[in-house]
């Protein structure tokens, strides 16, 4: 029997297993392909945890997953002694079906095992998470989100006592305890109220989130501004409703728009399906209502409030601005206003991720600013941060370009909430001086030339999708396009291996171990300052493709876009078509 099937009746079979979850799996008997999908695999820590489709079975986000990662945490803390479990672990949770569930089993299993549990009393933002972790000094926090992902999802992120997502050195021990856990009856857990009693969790109300907005608050660098804009915003029926208005409002912005059909939770996102605001068919319903108000801007965070998508009226147009766009006008704004201020310092530092495009760092080097690169992913960035920071460095900015950003140093993560804040703030500014973000964009682009980008996902459902996945890598390693038009592969960069290659596959160079450590990524550079990356993704079945080209004139650089991309597209077709 295949070890998939054995541990379908191992669920069926467990004493721990409850009715309703025996009842799912039941109803897909016979059924091997759904029974494979489910059980093939153990949910693995990616980029973000865990997460994947709610339902029965170890490949699936469900309560017994849920407690037995917890159990494979707590054995963790409290190998690390009892001063640790005293400090204690902190949790919040997101709008999703299940995540007060799964937050509430989380707390029991850590309060069975004898360690602290602080637990937000209601949704609340991914970063307020982060930014608990420090403030309550805890030796960890877990938030229960799946981010942006379509509504079938939950997820389960681990963070560690900086506030930052935990790293290898945390997720591998995690993982191995996971493995060693193969009978639910070992999972310690007491129920919750039991837990309140016993002065183990404590319930967290509003005492967290003022002080947080005092900091959010701290961040502003000018009130010099023009605040009769107008701002539309969605949270696109997640958490940020009340915590981004009230941080607008408190910055004196009296005009905000709120899109009332995505203003309250729904963990269904019935108003737009797929609650990624990165895509503009999220902006439907707030386009529609800035259109009636005649908005400046128009604002949109995930369901977690970590990521902000930025559309602005430009020429009566409104027009989105992709995360490397809003990453480059937050580092103008930013470094310009604090260099004014005599801010800056010697060891002030931009941090990016690989797959994140150029025009940031053109702008910080203007401004004498160091940047630094990393792994994609904000584990990453923030990880860099904690360590850079204790080598005297001043962290000033870190983004990527899937419309991540924070600034700051009291969250260790992105932040919707201060990036809503940030952007009101530099649009209040330049219109000042009557020029949108889209004219600052225009600006940058004409001073340092035309970094331009398309990135674009391919979806690859299943084990199938997962086998053409590694396929498309296994090719790409051994052979890829030397020459793209009049473009000349001068080398690229293995980050498995951690080499850097000439174009014939000659080692020239290593990487950054430090700071950028070993990931399935391979990035290729052309002799004009264009480049190319791909990789897997680590929390969806998709192959992440990143084309940036780099010209003195729009018009050029959006010709090489096109080129590589239908070069590349052509390849993986021919690729997926091999027997």
């Amino acid at each position: 029997m295949n070890d998939y099937l054995k541990e379908y009746k191992r669920w069926l079979e467990s004493p721990y297993i409850d009715e309703e979850i025996k009842k799912e799996l039941l109803s897909i008997q016979g059924n091997e392909e759904e029974i494979k999908e489910r059980f093939f695999q153990d949910l693995e820590f990616g980029t973000a945890g865990l997460r994947g489709k709610i339902g029965a079975g170890t490949n699936r986000m469900n309560k017994y997953v849920v407690a037995r990662v917890t159990q494979a945490l707590a054995d963790f803390i409290n190998s690390k002694g009892e001063e640790r479990a005293q400090r204690g672990v902190v949790i919040a949770y997101d709008v999703r079906h299940f995540s007060k569930d799964f937050a509430r089993i989380a707390a029991e299993v850590l309060a069975g095992n004898g360690i602290k549990v602080y637990i937000f009393d209601d949704i609340r933002p991914t970063p307020m998470l982060s930014f608990a972790v420090r403030y309550l000094k805890t030796t960890a926090g877990i938030v229960i989100t799946a981010s942006h992902n379509p509504p079938e999802y939950n997820g389960y992120k681990v963070y560690w006592e900086e506030g930052s997502q935990i790293l290898d050195d945390v997720a591998t021990p995690v993982q191995e305890n996971m493995r060693k856990i193969k009978d639910f009856g070992v999972i310690k857990q007491i129920p919750f109220d039991e837990g309140i009693s016993k002065g183990l969790i404590k319930i967290i109300r509003k005492e967290i989130d003022n002080v947080y907005y005092q900091k959010v608050l701290s961040l502003s660098l000018n009130d010099d501004i023009d605040k009769n804009i107008k701002i539309v915003y969605t949270p696109l029926n997640g958490t940020g409703n009340i915590h981004v208005r009230h941080i607008l409002k408190e910055r004196g912005f009296n005009n905000v728009y709120i899109v009332k059909e995505q203003e309250l939770p729904d963990p269904d996102f019935s108003t737009v399906g797929y609650p990624n605001p990165e895509d503009i068919n999220a902006f439907k319903l707030a386009l529609e209502l800035a259109k009636e108000k005649d908005a400046d801007i128009v604002l949109a965070t995930d369901p977690d409030c970590d990521r902000l998508a930025v559309m602005v009226k430009h020429n009566g147009e409104y027009v989105a601005l992709n995360g490397n766009q809003t990453g480059a006008i937050l580092i103008q704004y930013l470094l310009s206003q604090r260099s004014k201020k005599n801010l800056l310092s010697e060891k002030s530092m931009i941090i990016k991720s690989i797959v994140t495009g150029n025009l940031g760092k053109m702008v910080a080097n203007e401004y004498k600013v160091l940047t630094f690169e990393t792994l994609t992913g904000f584990k990453n960035i923030c990880g860099l941060e904690n360590k850079l920071e204790k080598e005297g460095y001043q962290f000033e900015f870190g983004y990527e370009e899937s419309i991540g950003f924070v600034t700051g140093n009291f969250v260790r993560d992105k932040d919707g909430v201060i990036s809503a804040m940030v952007v009101s703030e530099a649009a209040g500014y330049y219109k000042k001086f009557g020029k949108t973000l889209v004219d600052v964009l225009n600006d940058l682009y004409e001073k340092y030339g035309y970094y331009l980008e398309n990135n674009f996902s391919l979806i690859y459902e299943g084990i199938e999708g997962m086998e053409k996945i590694k396929n498309i890598m296994k090719y790409y390693r051994k052979s890829f396009p030397k020459q793209i038009g009049d473009l000349h592969l001068e080398r690229y960069i293995d980050y498995l291996d951690g080499n850097e290659y000439d174009k014939d596959g000659n080692v020239i160079g290593k990487v950054n171990q430090k700071h950028i450590p070993s990931s399935n990524v391979l990035r290729f550079f052309f002799n004009d300052g264009s480049w190319y990356a791909i990789r897997p993704s680590g929390t969806e079945p998709k192959l992440k493709v990143y084309i940036y080209s780099f010209a003195k004139t729009r018009k050029v650089s959006e010709e090489k876009l096109k080129l590589i991309e239908n070069t590349f597209r052509k390849i993986v077709d021919s690729i997926i078509l091999l027997p």
